[in-house]
């Protein structure tokens, strides 16, 4: 097919509401690319480039040009909520088919195979759904024009944000078309990761590279050992700053004890995790500047797509250094300058240590969610499988999803329930647990190392990223202040007391008098991999809620 350039830069026009916009570099190289089918594609480019762009425009062009649909995977309901905005923006008709939409499942599907539909998304976890696969993807996989794999860091065993059912897209690739377009981007992919997604999407994946340094990001890092310390610093720093932000934290308990916080001093503050009430209009309310602060999990996630973000604050060290620069990243995307603060003290290390623990099952645990199943032939739910080996579902998900992405499988799912396939474990699966364990250490100790910087932080993540580019001038806006005043932490010591009170009178209402055998597990589900579940056990420090076992 022919790429009409006056047409592409039409259809960036209308989609950036801006008259006069022109192509960033490398936007139109890689959407003329895509449009004339020369091969496969892998765009890395830092946050706020512009990567939908790419895909939104090459999906019109191909439609116009009398191409199929284009399919898009994305790993998370946020993002792809703002994917479906824009893409509605840019005039395209798409439609999703994900866990939340059920009701619309045959109505989209309708639209697809009537061909009323140009683009479809959908989450990585749909690929591991017999039913989808055979119902929906089947029937149109051979009149699909372009696979969008957005995140494709996800694919990888070596990327910071490894999602199971990402590699399923493995599976998927040797069944496409030859002449079927495919690309995939991301802003996070250091030389390991890129080998991987060579050997995955090949063959001749050819990739494009841009500069990832973020030189309108003034980086700090501040050391702050008690949690009443952090709070204390946000309610003082925060109204100081000019614009709205993201407050990052470790825990779904964090959050909303932060949230609570800074709703108590007078900002307005809303807490976002997995599971939380009413998430869509929270980020509404972020995205239409009706918040100072979204205190969120890593639920929000990948691409949330607010280019005005004033500043990204970590009230926790995050896992990784690669995934502190997706995170920071989402800061002053469309302004000079904007603030990306990481607060830490020796006691997130713990945290980390924790998630690094679970991050996979146990090898008694695969044994018996494979015994369950072959005892029910017709399958169960996770909700099922949960009951019956009494742990919390997030956990039971995790390892479903590791076995469900198993060459060949060791579990298939149809609807909402799971089933034995008859093959048997191999020592590999485990291999790749400890391996990827030790990894996920080497991360942590990296991180460890960043927050020693006190000068030099992009270049730090930079070259975390395998790049050697040549760094523009930081921008020149005055750091802010490293230490609380003593009167407010006094009071963030207090707030925290009686919130803790509070919570814990709530579960001993609920539990008919067992305050401390049972709570909501609080950690991030997003970082256990599933679900939060009303079960846990208390660790021996104080603060922290781990999930049960």
């Amino acid at each position: 097919m022919n790429y009409d350039a006056k047409r592409a830069r039409e259809l960036l026009r209308e989609g950036t509401a801006q008259a006069k916009a022109e192509f960033r570099e490398g936007q139109e190289e890689a959407i003329r690319h895509i449009v004339e089918g020369r091969g496969r594609l892998l765009v890395i480019q830092r946050t706020g480039w512009g990567k939908s762009y790419v895909y939104f425009i090459a999906c019109r062009l191909l439609r116009e040009g009398g191409a199929g649909p284009s399919i898009l995977i994305s790993p998370l309901l946020s993002l792809m909520r703002n994917q479906l905005q824009a893409a509605e923006r840019m005039g395209l008709r798409a439609v999703s088919i994900h866990s939340d939409n059920r009701e619309e499942w045959v109505h989209n599907q309708h639209l697809l195979c009537e061909g009323q539909a140009d683009l479809l998304l959908i989450s990585p976890e749909r690929l591991a759904n017999e039913g989808f696969c055979d119902t929906v993807l089947s029937p149109i996989l051979r009149e699909i024009a372009m696979l969008v794999v957005d995140e494709a860091h996800c694919i990888s065993d070596w990327g910071h944000d490894f999602r199971p059912y990402y590699r399923l897209i493995e599976r998927v690739i040797p069944q496409l078309p030859a002449s079927l377009r495919l690309l995939a981007t991301t802003a996070t992919a250091n030389a390991r990761v890129m080998r991987d997604l060579e050997q995955i999407l090949g063959p001749d994946l050819q990739v494009q590279r841009g500069e990832l340094a973020r030189p309108s990001l003034v980086l700090q890092n501040i050391e702050l050992a008690k949690r009443s310390e952090r709070m204390a610093w946000l309610a003082e720093q925060l109204p100081r700053l000019p614009g709205s932000g993201i407050v990052y934290t470790l825990t779904v308990r964090d959050a909303q004890q932060v949230a609570a916080w800074l709703q108590h001093c007078g900002i307005t503050a809303k807490a976002y995790y997995s599971g939380a009430p009413e998430r869509e209009q929270i980020e509404d309310q972020l995205m239409r500047n009706r918040l100072k602060v979204l205190v969120a999990t890593t639920a929000l996630g990948m691409g949330f797509d607010k280019p005005d973000i004033a500043f990204v604050i970590h009230y926790q060290m995050p896992a990784s250094v690669v995934a502190y620069y997706q995170q920071v990243g989402r800061a002053g995307r469309a302004l000079e300058a904007a603030y990306g603060i990481l607060l830490y003290g020796k006691g997130d290390k713990g945290i980390l240590d924790f998630f690094i623990r679970t991050a996979f099952p146990s090898e008694p645990e695969i044994a018996a969610i494979l015994q369950i199943l072959s005892w029910h032939p017709q399958g169960l739910s996770d909700e099922e499988i949960a009951r019956f080996m009494q742990l919390p579902q997030g956990q039971v998900e995790k390892a479903l999803a590791l076995l469900a992405v198993e060459e060949p499988a060791m579990v298939r799912k149809w609807g909402r329930r799971w089933c034995v396939t008859g093959v048997k474990r191999t020592p590999g699966f485990q291999q790749r647990a400890r391996r990827l364990t030790q990894l996920r250490c080497d991360e942590r100790d990296q991180m460890l190392a960043y927050t020693c910087c006190r000068r030099g932080q992009m270049r730090f993540l930079v070259s975390a990223l395998d790049s050697d580019e040549v760094l523009h001038e930081p921008s020149t806006r005055p750091q802010l202040p490293s230490e609380p005043g003593a009167e407010m932490v006094t009071q963030a010591r207090q707030f925290q007391r009686e919130y803790n009170d509070s919570r814990g009178k709530t579960v001993a209402r609920k539990s008919g008098g067992r305050t401390q055998e049972r709570t909501k597990a609080s950690v991030s589900p997003s970082a256990r991999g599933g679900r939060s579940r009303p079960c846990g056990r208390r660790s021996r420090r104080r603060d922290l809620w781990l999930p049960g076992m």
